[in-house]
């Protein structure tokens, strides 16, 4: 259960479907009207939340952790 909740989405594709959310829910209030815009909130809501399902189940991820690197203890000679 844990890898259906882990983030699998990296900045750059979250912020893509955030904004094709948000462009399809403007179609319910902007231009054709229709109910079909409201499909925009699961770009939207997997955008904001880092999370696709989807991916999740097909085993893919986009989502490279940052790496701090270590810093190592200085040898100071006494």
């Amino acid at each position: 259960m844990s890898r259906f909740l882990a983030v699998n989405e990296n900045y750059i594709d979250r912020s893509i479907r955030v904004l094709i959310g948000i462009g399809l829910l403007s179609l319910t209030l902007f231009g054709p009207r229709t109910w079909w815009g409201l499909i925009g909130f699961v770009p939207l809501v997997t955008g904001l939340a880092g999370i696709c399902p989807l991916y999740a189940l097909l085993g893919i991820s986009t989502w490279k952790p940052r790496v701090t690197p270590v810093s190592s203890p200085s040898r100071e000679s006494h």
